[in-house]
């Protein structure tokens, strides 16, 4: 039964690739007390003679649509935390030539992947790709899918036993079966050579190390077309000079159709180029300084209480933080589908993008690091031909500590490792008014390492006023950029006065909080970008309150209806004036 073809690479451009959609509608079997192993429920069994008998079936049974979590299609799963079997039959051909690769664009939270009864693959992490080479046991006809999916939270998982949003679970993005040419390209990495604005710089990877093999890159709208020849391990690494090359902005978000061959591969991916830097305590892109007018939102459709999977959902998303005034989005708190950091690049928003390493985490277990890297790795090597993603982000809200510092320490290095072209960030909570000194300080050695600073700070919510808002000054690590990555207050929509009242939960205090932290964020010297927390409200089983939550988060400048809340005008209109 068991044989992995597990690819530990990502394979370039899949949605580019030739393939067929293994989306729909698919059978799927509840194991609460995970006995389908057991049961060889990887398998399609049916009885064989007269005393033959099955009791798990997937025949007559459960249907789910994938991409899809399951909490929203059957109301008995709304709050199922467990296991469940996905399983499907689709058609092949085993003719022989191309390589077969089986492609998940994200399985909620770990799963292993059985075709024709077998194991193929096994991974965790909810928020990020995975795929296996299944040319040798795919069979030229029918053929049997099928997906242990468990959605249990752990302490030693990335996020880890409690985070702020519903734990969804199961299939929540695309399914495919890709069909790629034996010798094609697994990886490529274009960028603008940092300080130039003429030269490009290429990283590309063949599936087979096979040394000589012409690979082509070519822009036909600049009319360039640069061939490099491979080295012993299929690798090629190479400058390219282009006339005429216009830049990614977010004022003007120029995107270009990049061909990439090899052989018989060819496949065509949309790239931009930009720059992005610091210089002292401003964030530049091509060399021009830019404020973030940001916002968070999560991946998620809260008017229908799902997750967000589909190119309407980007859309939807994407959109409503264009019309607040944005140019830039932090997709909190992990690596959302590749449908939003598309659409949002088009729309030229700079994105801020993160592994869920969000509080809770047990930084001292090695194999809780090992799902660290993992998961940083998956991210950067999905998303490296991005340029509108400006900022990896490592971490949110943890707290300092040896064992912290060294693990966030060791994985900012990897990272750097893997993409010097980028920023580095990490969102704090532990910026507090030292009343002695009458400001805002932060002690914590890990953030010095980094390129920009995020600080979560909820004055007038979580932290009571020590005094008028415009009296507050900060002097935190004031020779780089600083972003408050989050702020604000809940507030039910449609509920107005008290505006100097918390527990009113009304539209009225929010908006007087956000005018309160917006007059004090012009005491800080270093502040580069702001991001309300939060877009939408969203799901949370934290937020208990049966008449002002009924577990939402309601920090959104838009209601779960997506009603504007006077917080979000208030909002508009700050951006409209930076």
């Amino acid at each position: 039964m068991k044989a992995l073809f597990l690819l530990l690479t990502l394979i370039f451009a899949p949605y580019a690739r030739d393939g067929v959609s293994l989306n729909g509608e698919w059978s799927a079997i509840v194991d609460q007390y995970d006995k389908g192993m057991n049961k060889k429920l990887f398998t399609d069994a049916v009885p064989s003679g007269k005393t033959d008998f099955v009791e798990f079936s997937y025949e007559g049974g459960l249907k789910l649509q994938v991409p899809g979590d399951w909490n929203h299609q059957d109301p008995g799963l709304w709050w199922y935390e467990g296991t469940i079997w996905y399983a499907r039959h689709f058609q092949a051909s085993s003719r022989p030539g191309p390589s077969r690769i089986l492609y998940f664009a994200g399985v909620s939270h770990r799963c292993e992947v059985f075709l024709n009864g077998v194991l193929v693959m096994e991974h965790e992490g909810a928020f990020t790709p995975f795929q296996a080479d299944v040319t040798s046991i795919l069979k030229d006809g029918d053929n049997f899918l099928a997906v242990r999916v468990n959605n249990n939270r752990r302490k030693e998982a990335i996020p880890a036993m409690s985070f702020d949003w519903w734990n969804y679970g199961g299939i929540t993005r695309d399914v495919m079966l890709l069909e790629v040419p034996q010798v094609h390209v697994k990886e490529a990495f274009l960028r603008l050579k940092k300080g130039t604005t003429d030269t490009l710089l290429a990283d590309i990877t063949l599936a087979e190390p096979l040394e000589g093999v012409a690979v082509t890159v070519s822009i036909p709208e600049l009319k360039l077309e640069k061939s490099f020849f491979t080295d012993a391990s299929g690798k090629v690494s190479g400058e390219i000079r282009v006339k005429r090359l216009k830049l990614w902005s977010p004022q003007a978000p120029k995107l270009y159709d990049v061909t990439i061959t090899a052989l018989a591969d060819k496949v065509t991916e949309r790239i931009g180029f930009r720059d992005i830097g610091v210089d002292g305590t401003s964030i530049l892109v091509n060399g021009n300084p830019v404020f973030l007018k940001c916002i968070s939102f999560h991946e998620e459709i809260p008017m229908e209480r799902r997750r967000a999977c589909t190119a309407e959902d980007a859309r939807m998303l994407v959109d409503a933080a264009v019309e607040l005034g944005c140019n830039a989005i932090r997709l909190a708190h992990y690596p959302q589908n590749e449908f939003i950091v598309r659409y949002a690049e088009e729309k030229g928003l700079l994105i801020w993008e993160e592994i869920p390493l969000w509080q809770g985490i047990d930084f001292s277990n090695e194999e809780t690091y090992r799902k660290a890297e993992t998961y940083l790795y998956e991210m950067i090597a999905r998303d490296r031909n991005r340029c509108a993603i400006g900022f990896w982000s490592i971490s949110n809200e943890t707290r300092p500590a040896p064992d912290r510092d060294a693990f966030l320490s060791r994985l900012l290095a990897y990272g750097r490792s893997l993409d010097s072209s980028r920023l580095f960030a990490s969102a704090f909570d532990v910026a507090y008014y030292i009343p002695e000194a009458d400001e805002f300080r932060m002690n914590d050695g890990f953030a010095g390492q980094l390129d920009v600073v995020g600080i979560n700070k909820y004055m007038g919510w979580y932290a009571p006023w020590p005094k008028s808002a415009a009296e507050l000054r900060w002097n935190v690590f004031t020779d780089k950029p600083l972003i408050i990555s989050e702020f604000g207050c809940e507030a039910k929509a449609g509920v107005f006065g008290n505006g100097d009242t918390a527990s009113s939960w009304s539209e009225d205090y929010q908006a007087s909080l956000y005018r309160d932290n917006l007059r004090m964020f012009e005491n800080i010297p270093n502040l580069a970008g702001v991001s309300p927390w939060v877009l939408y409200d969203f799901l949370s089983p934290y937020r208990q309150h049966p008449v002002n939550q009924a577990f939402f988060n309601r920090k959104g400048v838009l209601s779960d209806k997506g009603e504007k809340k006077k917080a979000w005008y208030v909002m508009n209109d700050y951006y409209s004036k930076r």
